[in-house]
């Protein structure tokens, strides 16, 4: 089992002082042995020796649920942003506990996506439990407590943010799931090393198809070449795990799409048009039209027809 960084053993042994003091401040703490740590966990090389948790410590052994990774960098490109936004929305609302880190980008997009599909979601810091980093996600972090999800960590109250501490969190974002997505990241992402460990663990990687001309295209890159499975539609997820595919409700396809995404289907539901045409009528430039239209497809809501054309696919 772990040691070093992970819970001391006198914490472990339950200090009833300590425990009665962290429960005034809503800390649980799961040692190895309690019926509440996580059992996937427990299966892996170098688990923790405890866990300390807040929100509802009662998230991780749901056996009627799949708990999947969404990771990547903490400065997305745009396409990163929707890719994020759509897998983990449409996971969430499919019933599975999309699991992240909480750092700026596309961690904190995947958590807040999740909630926003009325979904459940766990963050794993790389600090004290007690400790949001960054502040700015201070709201996130209580929608996720207060939320039916749960914060947890491995280190003790009042730990700061330390490099070493997000490498290692990573083998439990990745412990705690069935699969990992890596969205972005550059070739020394720390998302690579959570799907270094996914692959020790023996579980799935996954990768959307990414932009050649991005520097955050790298990590999706190297992953696929190495052997990951290519994602392109949610379903692709859910056939991994034998699931039936449940379609997406209009109303749920159309809360996911931006407005900018929005003003582009509006114009293709009148008829196909050429990316020029879309320019000239969306009053948006090229690239970021393209960018559009990229996101579109991936979402599975606009094609390309056999004149060029781009067109949706199906009544949104």
């Amino acid at each position: 089992m772990a040691t070093g960084f992970s819970c001391n053993i006198a914490i472990c042994n339950l200090n009833q002082g300590l425990v009665k003091k962290l429960k005034k401040e809503k800390i649980a703490i799961l040692p190895y042995f309690s019926t509440a740590y996580p059992l996937s966990l427990k299966k892996i090389a170098d688990p923790p020796i405890c866990l300390y948790v807040k929100g509802d410590v009662t998230i991780f052994n749901q056996k009627d649920k799949i708990y999947f990774a969404i990771v990547g960098t903490r400065t997305p490109s745009y396409y990163g942003e929707q890719v994020a936004k759509k897998f983990s929305f449409e996971l969430a609302k499919a019933g599975f506990i999309i699991v992240s880190g909480m750092a700026l980008g596309i961690d904190a997009l995947s958590h807040w996506s999740a909630l926003n599909a009325g979904g459940k979601t766990i963050a794993v810091l790389g600090c004290g439990v007690d400790i949001v980093y960054p502040s700015s996600n201070r709201l996130l972090y209580e929608k996720i407590v207060n939320g039916g999800g749960a914060v947890v960590s491995e280190f003790p109250k009042g730990m700061m943010v330390k490099k070493g501490l997000f490498i290692a969190r990573n083998r439990i974002i990745s412990g705690l799931s069935r699969g990992v997505l890596v969205v972005e990241g550059a070739s020394d992402s720390g998302s690579l090393i959570t799907a270094s460990y996914a692959a020790d663990q023996g579980r799935e990687v996954f990768a959307p198809p990414a932009p050649l001309t991005f520097k955050q295209s790298q990590a999706p890159n190297i992953l696929l070449k190495q052997g990951a499975k290519m994602v392109t539609e949610v379903s692709d997820i859910f056939e991994e795990f034998n699931l039936k595919i449940i379609p997406a409700k209009k109303e749920d396809l159309k809360k996911s799409l931006t407005s900018e995404e929005l003003s582009i289907i509006n114009l293709l539901e009148q008829k196909p048009l050429l990316v020029d045409e879309i320019v000239l009528n969306s009053g948006y430039v090229v690239g970021k039209v393209l960018n559009l239209i990229s996101v579109l497809e991936i979402k599975g809501v606009v094609e390309k027809n056999n004149e060029g054309k781009y067109q949706i696919t199906f009544n949104v």
